[in-house]
């Protein structure tokens, strides 16, 4: 049996597969062409990321197709709904990139508190001659340390971000419209650990109490952050979203942060990806990065080994 991984899956998972007797092929196949490659490769499973769509006209035109597996978490490119109606499997690994995840929004977080996403710009071009008005530019950086920070969206990478955040002594609140409360486990290198409660409360109360916001949520139909929400929350606030575009009212976003009230932003997702508006690209309090949450050599080891241990099973059963 055949699988196509469209867009690339780590070799620990092509591994794993071959040695369960499947066909692995890791050719990128274009969009267009897709349809004509599986039906001729008797393709039985498809492995995508994001790059790849899979819509209802694929699934009709690929009776063949039995697996439809998505590389990470979200599944907003793929027809979830009309392809389980149709019989397939359709399955992801939401489990293999969460403390990835979390580990970029803190890179943000620091990279916010610090001036660094500025920093960074600014030194090449002028570090030479105008170091000592640089440093005196920087001087009022923050701790994260004693401070609270709000996380929207309370599932597995909301709470390795708590488990991060308690890490660093940070006071942790969160909100949630399906989780009411969690026991979070900080575990050391030791073996030890401590179990906390967090208990969810409103998105309102969330954004009153937050020094910084971070989100973990699916695409929405709408913004859970424009412009009447901002304006509750505190001044200074620091926003990151390591989560899908468009959960944010990026022109809201924009005039928050020239006005002052949002300190500064850091954001890997963007409402038009890949083609970000310009200012937001060139917007000097905004932490930058092209959609790399789950973008480390562990996480991609993870989703490998995770989507083909559910291919194996599944056709075992």
């Amino acid at each position: 049996m055949k699988i196509l991984v469209n867009d690339g899956i780590s070799q620990s998972g092509v591994d794993d597969l071959t040695a369960a007797g499947f066909e692995v092929l890791t050719t990128t196949v274009a969009q267009e062409q897709l349809v004509n490659f599986i039906n001729s490769e008797n393709i039985v499973a498809l492995l995508v990321r994001s790059a790849t769509t899979v819509r209802q006209d694929l699934i009709d035109a690929c009776p063949g197709l039995k697996i439809i597996g998505r590389g990470g978490v979200g599944m907003d490119n793929i027809d979830v709904g009309y392809a389980r109606e149709k019989g397939l499997s359709v399955i992801n690994t939401p489990a293999a990139s969460s403390e990835s995840v979390a580990e970029l929004v803190f890179a943000h977080l620091f990279s916010g508190v610090r001036f660094l996403y500025d920093s960074n710009r600014s030194m090449p071009l002028e570090g030479e001659k105008k170091f000592k008005n640089l440093k005196k530019a920087y001087a009022k950086g923050t701790e994260l340390r004693g401070k609270t920070l709000g996380v929207i969206g309370f599932g597995r990478i909301g709470q390795a971000t708590a488990k991060m955040a308690l890490g660093l002594g940070m006071k942790v609140i969160a909100s949630d419209s399906f989780i009411e409360k969690v026991d979070v486990k900080v575990e050391f290198f030791d073996g030890q650990s401590i179990t906390t409660t967090i208990k969810t409360q409103s998105l309102e109360s969330l954004f009153k109490e937050s020094d910084f916001i971070t989100l973990h949520v699916p695409a929405q139909d709408g913004y859970i952050i424009g412009e009447a929400e901002l304006e509750t929350m505190k001044p200074g606030v620091g926003i990151v979203n390591c989560a899908r575009g468009g959960v944010i009212d990026e022109v809201a976003l924009v005039k928050a942060l020239d006005s002052g009230k949002v300190l500064f932003a850091g954001l890997d997702v963007f409402e038009n990806e890949p083609n970000p508006e310009i200012t937001i690209l060139m917007n000097q309090k905004i932490s930058l990065t092209p959609h790399i949450g789950a973008a480390t050599l562990e996480a991609q080891d993870r989703i490998g080994t995770e989507l083909a241990s559910q291919i194996i099973s599944i056709f075992k059963n």
